[in-house]
């Protein structure tokens, strides 16, 4: 039995290749028994490395040729003979062991883009340096790691997967980096010119690639070496467009909920089942999604973000991403749909949707419009006039847009018995009276209101009413109104009034000529243009009234003539009753007889004598009368 300080001697005189021909151990092959592993030797084994439940049964010199680590773990151990060591700290567990036990007894292995990564942090731990022998497996790894996987697109992405493991120890080697910038350097690329395929398979990379061909593949990695990659993609110049792309597809296919109907593509089932059972995983993602999204407008779609929205309140990411977030919805809301706009409430609210959160959005969007609309233009002082009349009308179009689509989020809410009068005059009165060109949406919302809440007070049914401006209303949606027994009477009146209004102006219009206004023929395509950019849902709303519609407008016609009628029989009344109350009052003594005597003649004429003495007994008797009065 040697003492330690013989033993150091042996081993260094063994790193020098002294004692290699009567103490070294020759041996082709490991066999494994069960949970343990031999090395098959005509020499016993005299060394046992523990890495979990999985023992190697090995021999101490060819370690301590190769091995800094396993050197000092004997050297410094208090046992004289240490026959066990354990290494559960090794990078890449037993199976990297496995490789770097048998490069130690100079059994050949193959190198791979799916094992380097972990051999070359095991070969580290070990400390499996040049200081011992010259090409150890530091150098051989590293060597592999520059010269194959560098220069290799899928095996650059493999070794970003197997990296998933084996942090920090890759981290700290610089691995993911290295392969972070491959990667990104050769999605920059012209993807013609490079070999994408394993070596001896045939390149499939044709020349009219399409830009979005590397989505895919790195869709698979980690989100946090996702985030490197795509980091070091933008550092490189690409399109903000192809970076929010790439953004999207790996949300869509990583994340539940984030899938709109009718969209296909691989996805990883197990994965998404290990995110729904851990909100952690889903929020780091989605946290880590935010931060690298280009601040660019176009770069993600509204619906993107919208979702995305969806899913961070449903998880509870970081109040200041939520709100960063909201931002950039409000940036683009005018880009949003309906059914993107449908967010369940996920904080115990009453109502089923938020609508707190839609109010939010449309201030930011409303906070954008006044920043870019304040905003002094660059361009020249001849280009200014006209830049800044298309950069008004773009906000006008905006506004627009987002008034009819809130007006249907109004109308599709108005359905929860929950939403207060309140919340709903708040969001209604959130945009500015001239974002609404035609309140005939936001009159489809109201009446959806108070449809549900047939027992709502009469002041309260006002209240509601005056968000609309019956100026405003189409010509069909006051025939409804008019008709509409949930309004108030007062507003029925004021929408008939609106009405007639409205019918005197056409009738006028259409008796001008077209050579004097010609702007009046332009109203029909304005209005066709209208409805084409009316939302789809709004349209289908206005469906459903159409049969009432056009029975009401019939029924107002009828209402129309005989209210003419009336007013002509009307004015006869009133002349007859002018004519008697004149009579009536016209009775001083001097002009009585007079007027008497007229009378006398005019109904003499006019009955043939009948009536005449009728009238001279009457006007013989008034003067009795007078008498008696007097007396």
């Amino acid at each position: 039995m040697w003492d330690s300080e013989s033993e150091s001697i042996a081993s260094r005189n063994f790193r020098n290749g002294v004692l290699t021909d009567n103490l070294g151990v020759q041996t082709d092959k490991f066999e494994k028994i069960g949970q343990s592993w031999y090395a098959t030797a005509d020499i016993p084994s005299d060394f046992i490395v523990q890495i979990g439940e999985i023992s190697f049964h090995l021999h101490k010199f060819p370690l301590l040729s190769k091995s800094g680590k396993i050197e000092g773990i004997i050297f410094e151990s208090r046992e004289s003979d240490l026959k066990k060591v354990n290494l559960d700290e090794l990078p890449g567990g037993h199976e990297a062991f496995e490789l770097a036990a048998k490069f130690c007894y100079g059994i050949a292995i193959d190198l791979t883009a799916t094992t380097i990564a972990a051999l070359r942090c095991a070969a580290e731990y070990l400390e499996m340096t040049e200081d011992f022998e010259e090409g150890n497996l530091i150098f051989k790894t590293e060597a592999f790691l520059n010269y194959v996987v560098l220069s290799s697109w899928k095996d650059s992405i493999m070794v970003l997967r197997s990296c998933e493991n084996l942090s920090p120890w890759a981290e700290n080697l610089q691995i993911v980096r290295r392969c972070s910038e491959s990667v990104a350097w050769k999605a920059c690329a012209d993807p013609t010119g490079f070999k994408w395929q394993y070596p001896g398979e045939p390149n499939d990379s044709g020349p009219n690639m399409s830009p979005d061909w590397w989505y895919e593949d790195v869709s698979v990695l980690r989100i946090d070496h996702f985030v490197r990659v795509v980091t070091a993609i933008k550092v490189k110049g690409m399109k903000h467009q192809l970076v929010g792309a790439a953004i999207m597809h790996y949300a869509m296919k990583l994340l539940p909920g984030m899938i709109k109907d009718g969209s296909s593509g691989p996805i990883d089932e197990g994965r998404i089942v290990e995110l729904h059972a851990n909100k952690t995983d889903q929020r780091m993602i989605i946290e880590s999604l935010i931060s690298i999204i280009p601040p660019q407008n176009d770069s993600v779609s509204c619906s993107f973000l919208l979702r995305l929205l969806r899913i961070a309140n449903m998880v509870h990411v970081s109040p200041a991403l939520v709100t960063d977030l909201e931002k950039r919805v409000g940036m683009q809301l005018d880009k949003a749909t309906l059914a993107d706009l449908l967010i369940p409430s996920y904080n115990r609210s009453e109502t089923k949707y938020d609508v707190n959160l839609i109010q939010r959005l449309l201030e930011q969007f409303l906070v954008q419009e006044q920043m870019e609309s304040s905003s002094p233009s660059p361009s020249p002082d001849q280009n200014r006039t006209s830049e800044g009349v298309q950069r008004s009308s773009d906000e006008s179009n905006a506004k627009a847009v987002v008034a009819r689509l809130i007006d249907s989020y109004l109308a599709e809410v108005s359905r929860d018995k929950n939403l207060s009068l309140t919340s709903f005059q708040v969001l209604a009165e959130a945009l500015p009276e001239s974002a609404r060109t035609c309140d005939d949406g936001l009159y489809r919302a109201i009446d959806s209101y108070l449809k549900v809440r047939p027992m709502l007070l009469e002041h309260e049914r006002r209240r509601l009413c005056r968000l609309m401006d019956c100026q405003k209303l189409s010509m069909d949606a006051c025939t409804h109104a008019a008709q509409n027994e949930r309004l108030p009477v007062r507003v029925s009146i004021q929408v008939i009034l609106s009405e007639q209004i409205k019918l005197h102006n056409t009738l006028a219009n259409t008796s001008v000529k077209e050579s004097d206004h010609p702007q009046y023929p332009q109203i029909t395509p304005f209005r066709k243009t209208l409805l084409q950019e009316t939302p789809q849902s709004f349209q289908d709303g206005w469906a459903y009234a159409k049969n009432d519609i056009k029975t009401l407008k019939f029924d107002l016609e009828t209402v129309k003539t005989k209210y003419l009628e009336l007013q002509h029989d009307m004015e006869m009344l009133q002349k007859q009753t002018e004519n008697i109350t004149k009579l009536k009052h016209q009775s001083s003594w001097s002009s009585g007889w007079k007027k008497l005597s007229k009378m006398t003649k005019i109904t003499s004429v006019d009955n043939a004598g009948i009536r005449t003495q009728g009238n001279i007994e009457a006007g013989a008797k008034t003067p009795r009368r007078w008498r008696n009065s007097l007396s």
